[in-house]
């Protein structure tokens, strides 16, 4: 079995830890994040009202927020992985009870200084904690099913709790990218195999419990014209402005779609369409270009990384910012049913764009502590 003892080889001076940061990296969050503002600022009418000017003023803490996490000792991380998720699993528990309600949904709780949306930040819990636990052991033991028990009740506890609230999209992208960081821990084919037996029964127990708002934007996703005015009226009013847009746009701020508000929810989900009108497809092919740079970047920041935990950690927080950009471009063209995720950096609010400045600390984290002793788990 590996050890997880942590080794008490000197930390890195200040100064080395400012020389290892991947600054390509954080100039590209800072120039997404900006890119986010830009359309902010767009949607609201060539004004920082109502929402670019609240976004600027979550962006400059949250990437100072980063920066900090990216220069803590990615071993501290490590040690304190399993409360972090715990204190996530307590304020999921504690939204079905006295969470705000908002758009239906019961998915906020009020800290006072901030409304908080734990499901957002849950992914980079459960990335800490499946990192961690996948670290202490062998390839063997990792063969075991039984060994798989606890990590399975890790990601199935929150996944549940998430779609009581309900909130189907984010509950089915924490899945997808949990199963991703079991494979690449070494989990064995044949017991995907067995869970892809069973998707089908549990895709059936959760239609039966879905909302009626959820099951329709299901059933009208091939048809939206059946409901044109309901739940069809979303993804036909973003394919009017994604076409209407062409190759070089209607111009900044003269997208008619969004400036006349027939584009349901410009500044959250349907923020790229926004994008797509009035830059056309040139503007959002260098969105989507910026953000391929920045996956890849993560991507091999965690290969690089000596020790299994930061590599599984950089993994799975890389994985959750692909499936994130993949699920909302994909929703907003028409390509998959419309569930509700925010474009990262890009759309407008708090906890998520909180969540992501987190994760993205973390993978410098990673970067620049990448020859981190662990014990005998290092990877050689």
């Amino acid at each position: 079995m590996y050890h997880s003892d942590i080794s008490s080889e000197p930390d890195l001076d200040i100064h080395d830890k400012l020389r290892l940061m991947p600054w390509g990296f954080v100039f590209l969050v800072m120039l997404i994040s900006s890119f986010g503002v830009t359309l902010l600022y767009s949607a609201g009418g060539a004004s920082f009202d109502p929402w670019a000017g609240k976004q600027l003023t979550r962006m400059i803490p949250g990437l100072l927020l980063m920066l900090g996490i990216a220069l803590v000792d990615i071993r501290i991380w490590f040690k304190g992985s399993y409360v972090i998720y715990g204190v996530l699993l307590a304020l999921l528990a504690a939204v079905a009870i006295i969470g705000h309600i908002g758009m239906g949904a019961q998915r906020w709780i009020n800290l006072g200084f901030f409304v908080l949306q734990p499901s957002e930040h849950m992914k980079v819990a459960l990335a800490l904690a499946l990192a961690h636990y996948f670290h202490n052991l062998s390839y063997e033991e990792i063969g075991n099913p039984f060994r798989l028990i606890l990590p399975a009740l890790m990601v199935l506890v929150p996944v549940g709790l998430i779609l009581i609230q309900p909130n189907l999209g984010t509950a089915t992208l924490t899945a997808l990218f949990s199963g991703v960081v079991f494979f690449l821990a070494g989990v064995r084919w044949w017991i995907f195999g067995i869970i892809g037996v069973g998707v089908p029964f549990v895709a059936l127990a959760a239609w039966n419990h879905l909302h009626a708002y959820q099951k329709a934007r299901l059933t009208t996703f091939l048809d939206p014209e059946k409901d044109p005015l309901g739940a069809g009226y979303n993804i036909i009013q973003s394919k009017i402005a994604l076409g209407s847009g062409g190759l070089y746009g209607k111009g900044f701020g003269m997208g008619t779609q969004s400036q006349l508000n027939f584009l349901p929810e410009k500044h959250t989900d349907f923020i790229f369409v926004v994008l797509a009108e009035e830059m056309g497809l040139i503007g959002a092919a260098l969105l989507l270009m910026l953000f391929f740079i920045l996956i890849v970047y993560g991507y091999v920041i965690s290969l690089h990384a000596r020790h299994q935990f930061g590599r599984l950690l950089g993994l799975g927080l890389t994985t959750t910012m692909f499936l994130y950009v993949l699920t909302n471009v994909a929703m907003v063209t028409g390509l998959i049913p419309v569930v509700g995720i925010p474009l990262p950096l890009i759309s407008y609010g708090g906890s998520v764009m909180l969540a992501f400045y987190i994760a993205c600390g973390l993978l410098l984290s990673i970067a620049i502590h990448k020859d981190a002793h662990f014990g005998r788990n290092n990877l050689d």
